[in-house]
């Protein structure tokens, strides 16, 4: 009963698996990643691609019925967005001692069931990676579990480094509570956005420090 329909594709959902927009006082279309923004919204799937289309196509204008102006870089925008909300539930969740950092302490964590997924930078060492896959499969394995620990690369360390400042990390995983599932939940958003593109971190470096 609650469902919205995405612009773009014409499929209903609910709101929490789409990106709100509205239209500004000056007629210019803003992102509303936490639909708390007033006025009429219209909604799109969270994917880089339909986003785009929609601004290629003109689709704000006829879901407002009214001129307004979708910048071009509207899709990266979103990107830094979402990138930046990421971003501050790693240091919420870290601060409540759901996120830790360090090959050795994500090993243990992975191995132990206590990790909800594990994170490393995008230019991560092989074999740093490969370490820390050989406790994934050794923990699914030995819980007879369906799925595996969930393992993303959303950033570099140097995209980390100018917005984590001592808080980046090269392997890092979430922990059980409600800001380790925050993050969780945050990532797995931003990996659809780009489509499971593992390399594409465009515009992070544009996100405010935290």
């Amino acid at each position: 009963m609650n469902d919205r329909t995405c612009i773009v594709t014409r499929e209903a959902a609910s709101p929490e698996t789409l990106v709100r927009f509205v239209a500004g006082p000056d007629g210019k279309v803003v992102p509303d990643l936490k639909r708390q923004l007033p006025g009429r919204g219209c909604w799109i799937k969270p994917e880089r691609a339909l986003i785009d289309r929609a601004v290629a196509k003109k689709l704000f204008a006829r879901a407002f019925k009214k001129d307004v102006k979708a910048d071009a870089d509207l899709g990266a925008l979103v990107d830094r967005l979402i990138a930046a909300d990421l971003i501050g539930m790693m240091n919420m969740a870290r601060k409540a001692g759901q996120f830790v950092t360090g090959a050795m302490k994500v090993d243990a964590a992975v191995r132990s069931g206590a990790a909800l997924a594990v994170f490393h930078a995008a230019d991560a060492s092989p074999d740093g990676i490969r370490k820390i896959d050989q406790a994934r499969k050794a923990w699914k394995l030995g819980n007879d579990a369906e799925h595996d620990i969930p393992s993303f690369r959303l950033f570099t360390s140097t995209e980390m480094d100018e917005v984590m400042g001592q808080n980046a990390f090269i392997h890092a995983c979430a922990l059980a509570g409600q800001a380790g599932e925050g993050v969780v939940k945050r990532a797995n958003l931003l990996e659809q956005y780009r489509g499971g593109d593992l390399c594409q971190t465009k515009g992070v470096a544009d996100m405010p420090k935290q």
